[in-house]
């Protein structure tokens, strides 16, 4: 690497001090610009105090938007700051001086149809960035679909300054056999009537979304049962497990369809905050969770890490306080004026009492939100594996796995020089999505797995994903160690555990997703479940609903703050007035215009 890299290898040192400084002007900017303190200040005039209950993306979100108007804020946290968007370290992995190896409960995608979380984080300092911790995010010029006994098919994802990958003669050759052998194996009337289908949602009103295609599986939607192999695999699971990690017989259509319209639109540039497929140029905490951290801190927020909420407390018509236990194991009880459930809702639900339930119905349908494991795995190699630039989807794999190898796209890191013991070159990073379906190395399900053999069952799905054409692409000899989410536990006993589940979408959730201002004047909700216009488990459905739960404090207090910008998805103009006719077919029983059965 050249020079320029040492201002980002030297972050570590200088990122309190310099995301302080710029935090506390900023602080100061904002008090100027927004008059007085916040309305329902107390009479000796401090500000109102919230308590954020939970430190992942809705947490830390709450927290900035709450800082930047006034407001005290303390945040609880039972683990590490940042949540399932967080990377960690591997223990005992340092040597020599470096930094140990980088690994990380998933890897991060931030795609363009997302608008609230990249604003969030053009507003978080980052040493020489104008645009802060947003000017972290690159983007991959290409991705695949790695097939098993047949030749992966690479898609280009072209964009305005982005250049293309360079392929071999040989790459070239490969590419076009995988193109012809996909667009053959899927017959021409089953491209046509997904085509069709894809029309029938896109110039489908809101109520037929929210009412029948929200009760209909995508296997339903789609036929899948009665099409080709290819058709399934790609267009019904590919779509599906492995990106929404939900399944496709019971995902939600109205949540796998809205999230295709938007890519769709995306990769047509059309509403789009920047590129289909954007990841960060550095592990997740050096590239975006520690400055997010030092700046708010730098604000006045207060982190409490370690300290695990355990009752939601209710009484008189109010939350009066909530029980935690420190990190020595020691009960007490915390106050504050109001305060935001930011946490999992597998987590938040067993901390609302009977009380709190009945205050708000709303809290006791969240018990029908169902969660899934999506979990990752890191493979570090001696060599570098000739994959491709970008994200590829063992589309065959009976874990469902994506992957992507990660030194490649951080050009600020040499990772032998920075990482671990100077031997590994390289992190595959690893999705497992399918946990319940028989490995090919064993016949186990991954939970029946221990945690060696979930290691040799997802590497040996690599291989045949990747080694299955006259290549030898991934090589037993290059595989230097490994890494699984230590948020499982219990793998291989009769009761395995998951302590970083995620949110799914069978038919029928969104009606059970809560709204973030509840009915308990003092109480809201943040948080991936939430109800926000991204109908899916994402960073920035965590990020937007933190910011609605602000704007509801905001309103209920009476604060001439301004509002936190909440931005919804694109909407194609052109197809509203589609939309309206179909609006009418709908209320008369009708189904709709193009909708042929």
């Amino acid at each position: 690497m050249d020079g320029t890299s040492s201002t980002r290898r030297t972050f570590v040192a200088g990122a309190a001090a310099v995301t302080g400084a710029l935090a506390v002007s900023g602080a100061r900017a904002v008090a100027a610009e927004r008059p007085g303190t916040p309305s329902g200040a107390r009479s000796g005039g401090s500000a109102p105090s919230v308590a954020v209950l939970g430190g992942g993306v809705a947490g830390l979100t709450a927290a900035q938007e709450l800082a930047e108007r006034g407001y005290h804020v303390t945040v609880y946290e039972r683990r590490a700051l940042g949540g399932k968007a967080r990377s960690m370290d591997v223990p005992g992995s340092a040597r020599g001086g470096r930094r140990a190896l980088p690994a990380e409960h998933g890897f991060r995608f931030i795609p363009g149809i997302y608008h609230n979380l990249p604003d969030t984080m053009r507003r978080i300092p980052f040493p020489g960035n104008a645009n802060g911790v947003w000017d972290n995010l690159v983007a991959p010029p290409e991705m695949s679909f790695a097939r098993t006994g047949r030749e992966d098919l690479r898609i280009p994802l072209p964009w305005p300054g982005h250049k293309p990958a360079e392929l071999t003669l040989d790459e070239i050759r490969r590419a076009l056999t995988a193109f012809l052998d996909t667009a053959l194996g899927i017959p021409f009337h089953e491209t046509a009537y997904f085509v069709n289908r894809g029309l029938v949602f896109l110039t489908s009103c809101d109520e037929r979304r929210d009412e029948t295609w929200e009760r209909t599986p995508w296997w339903d939607f789609i036929r899948a049962q009665r099409m080709s192999y290819d058709y399934q695999r790609i267009l019904a699971v590919g779509l599906t497990r492995n990106i929404v990690a939900t399944k496709a017989e019971e995902a939600s259509t109205r949540t796998v369809a809205t999230l295709l319209e938007a890519f769709i639109f995306n990769a047509l540039g059309r509403g789009a905050d920047g590129p289909l497929d954007r990841i960060l140029d550095l592990p997740t905490n050096e590239a975006w969770i520690d400055p997010w951290v030092a700046h708010l801190e730098g604000m006045g927020v207060d982190f409490r890490v370690g300290w695990t909420v355990r009752e939601v407390e209710y009484g008189s018509g109010l939350v009066s306080g909530v029980v935690v236990t420190d990190p020595s194991g020691a009960r007490s009880h915390v106050t504050a004026d109001h305060y935001i459930s930011a946490m999992p809702v597998e987590h938040a639900r067993r901390t609302w009492g009977a009380g709190l339930r009945a205050a708000d119905p709303q809290l006791a349908r969240c018990d029908k939100l169902e969660t899934d494991w999506m979990t990752g795995i890191q493979f570090y190699l001696t060599e570098r594996a000739p994959l491709l630039n970008g994200h590829a989807n063992c589309i065959d794999s009976p874990w469902s796995l994506t992957a992507i190898q990660q030194a490649r796209h951080w050009p600020e890191r040499d990772f032998p020089a920075d990482y671990g013991d100077g031997v590994a070159v390289d992190c595959l990073s690893v999705d497992i999505s399918e946990w319940d379906r028989p490995g090919i190395l064993y016949g186990k399900t991954a939970k029946q797995c221990t945690r060696p053999e979930v290691a040799r069952e997802v590497w040996a799905q690599l291989k045949a994903a990747f080694n299955d054409t006259g290549r030898a692409v991934l090589k037993d000899s290059a595989l230097h160690s490994w890494f699984l989410d230590p948020g499982v536990d219990g793998l291989g006993t009769p009761n395995p555990t998951n302590d970083d589940q995620l949110l799914i979408h069978p038919v029928g959730t969104f009606h059970n997703r809560p709204q973030a201002e509840t009915k308990i004047p003092n109480f809201y909700l943040a948080g991936d479940y939430v109800a926000v216009d991204i109908d899916l488990a994402t960073m920035e459905g965590a990020n937007a609903s933190a910011r609605q739960a602000v704007n509801a404090l905001l309103d209920r207090t009476g604060s001439t703050a301004p509002r936190c910008t909440v931005t919804p998805l694109f909407r194609a103009p052109e197809l509203e007035i589609l939309k309206r006719h179909d609006r009418t077919r709908y209320r008369l029983g009708l189904r709709n215009a193009l909708d042929l059965g």
